[in-house]
């Protein structure tokens, strides 16, 4: 009940950035039961779509997880421990809050599911829903509600830990991930060359390049903030610097995961003449990278507004002191081109050794 009258209590920001979870939730469960669907017409290698599959559930997880810890209702403060809302209470309300809002968003999917089978109310756009998504085939309804219960456990058991472990960052911490992020990224390239586009590692091979990229992102941030406050820098580029070093910690991990996904998208580019890898979940390949890149530029943006949240006391002592709002603005500025200036190269660098490492 506490955690239903928190989300009914919560400002329309907030209740959009739950809207936007609940989107992503169905676009997952839709994902999965089509996949589930799949494998019921084709039981020869569903296995590796599921495994597919499960990337989607990631992001959606990390998306969720990014958005309860911008929640105003689940920042500890004075005196509620008092009335028995510490730390550990409000990690639960949180988690149930994210339960709710991926639950609602599997009911979605099932719901658009049947409907597109014609399991409802007749088939809507001539059938071609149905031939998509296999009506021929009976639907599992133990299976398809496990795996549509999937989104909302993970996402609760995600958001749970992450509140539970939230603590301050350290500003020499980021650069220690850059050595083995690199090492997980060389490893995966070497799998993918090893197995070819078609081998059954591929996948492995995709979430050791991705692990690498989000380990090494802290350390890539941090690094552009240095490089903000190279060579004589004013008190704007200082204030840059500072404040990209400090959100380093925060920002890497949601940057890295980015970075991964552009340098998917580029790789399916370079790689569409034909000697590339199958789309792994055929007609709804496109679709999933789709979400995969919303998820994760949300959950960056998301990220983003944490940091803001937690550097409100100092702006306001700069404002107090009668720094004006446009430093604070092209300050922010600086920081998202220091970003891009470093991490398109990167992701464009690691495409073409991901294409080269896939062509036959």
């Amino acid at each position: 009940m506490l955690a239903l009258r928190l989300a009914r209590g919560s400002r329309p920001l907030v209740q959009m950035r739950r809207l936007l979870v609940a989107a992503a939730s169905a676009g997952t469960g839709f994902l999965f039961l089509y996949v589930l669907a799949g494998a019921m017409d084709r039981p020869a290698g569903s296995f590796p779509r599921l495994l597919w599959a499960l990337v989607p559930l990631a992001a959606t997880v990390q998306f969720a997880v990014a958005v309860a810890r911008t929640d105003p209702a689940t920042r500890p403060r004075q005196g509620l421990d008092a009335v028995g809302l510490g730390p550990v209470r409000l990690g639960l309300a949180a988690a149930v809050s994210t339960a709710v809002a991926c639950t609602l968003g599997s009911l979605l999917a099932l719901a658009a599911f049947l409907h597109l089978r014609g399991e409802l109310t007749g088939l809507p756009f001539d059938g071609a829903g149905a031939r998509l998504l296999h009506a021929e085939q009976p639907l599992p309804v133990a299976a398809a509600l496990t795996l549509l219960a999937l989104i909302p456990l993970t996402a609760s058991v995600a958001t749970a830990l992450s509140l539970r472990h939230r603590a301050a960052p350290t500003g020499a911490a980021p650069l220690t991930g850059v050595p083995w992020g690199v090492a997980l990224t060389a490893c995966g390239l070497s799998v993918e060359a090893y197995t070819g586009p078609d081998g059954a590692a591929m996948p492995a091979g995709w979430v050791l390049i991705v692990a690498g990229l989000a380990l090494a992102g802290p350390g890539l941030a941090y690094t552009c903030g240095t490089l903000v406050q190279a060579a004589r820098p004013g008190a704007l580029r200082l204030l840059a610097g500072r404040a990209l070093q400090e959100e380093a910690p925060r920002l890497g991990r949601p940057l890295g995961v980015l970075c991964a996904v552009a340098v998917a998208v580029l790789t399916a580019l370079a790689l569409r003449d034909g000697t590339g890898p199958l789309p792994p979940l055929g007609p709804l390949t496109w679709p999933a990278a789709t979400l995969v890149a919303l998820c994760a530029a949300a959950t960056l943006l998301t990220s983003a507004v944490e940091s803001r949240q937690s550097r409100s006391a100092a702006r306001a002592a700069l404002l107090d002191l009668g720094t004006p709002g446009t430093v604070l603005r092209t300050a922010a500025t600086v920081r998202a081109g220091a970003l891009l200036a470093v991490c398109l190269p990167l992701s464009w660098g690691v495409a073409q050794l991901t294409s080269l490492a896939l062509q036959r």
